[in-house]
């Protein structure tokens, strides 16, 4: 899988006024402040999320995530239409294909129905790899070099993103 590494960058024109982008836009964290930042249909207003700059639309490709240490996340890949304002149905139906951490031991692949997993330990990075031609999404526990879940028989007809999104804090 890691012969299909990307380099990947965030779009800070994709992510919600409560996401903090490192400098180098490899990294991002929840705040406690709404930014106010110019509203475009790029930019994801009520789910606190944020895509990729670079998108796919052939071959093959994987990247991994560092997920120690932050609870509850989803990560995945979207399709390039996926709706961005409002209430956003996360399935793989409306061209999400994800993985949701919740409390560090709820996992729960994003399909219609929904899919709860049972992981024995928790992963300190999830790898995700994309075969676009197979119609493969698939994730791993980087650590154990096991897989978590895999989408297969997907319809790709679009540009596909790399999409994460974190829960934000509340006081």
């Amino acid at each position: 899988m890691q012969q299909f590494a990307v380099n990947v960058t965030l779009d800070p024109d994709t992510a919600h006024p409560r996401l903090i982008l490192s400098d180098d836009e490899k990294q991002v964290s929840s705040g406690d402040i709404y930014h106010k930042l110019p509203d475009n249909p790029k930019r994801f207003d009520r789910f606190p999320s944020v895509l990729s700059k670079e998108g796919f639309s052939s071959g093959r490709f994987y990247y991994e995530v560092q997920v120690k240490g932050n609870t509850d996340l989803i990560l995945g890949v979207v399709r390039e239409s996926v709706n961005r304002k409002g209430v956003i149905p996360l399935t793989s139906d409306d061209g999400f294909w994800g993985l949701w951490m919740i409390n560090e031991n709820v996992y729960i692949a994003g399909s219609d129905p929904s899919v709860r997993l049972s992981l024995s330990v928790t992963p300190q990075k999830v790898g995700v790899f994309v075969d676009y031609e197979e119609g493969l999404v698939s994730f791993y526990h980087v650590e154990s070099r096991s897989q978590i879940y895999s989408f297969t028989g997907q319809s790709f007809i679009e540009k596909l993103y790399l999409y994460f999104s974190l829960f934000l804090k509340t006081r």
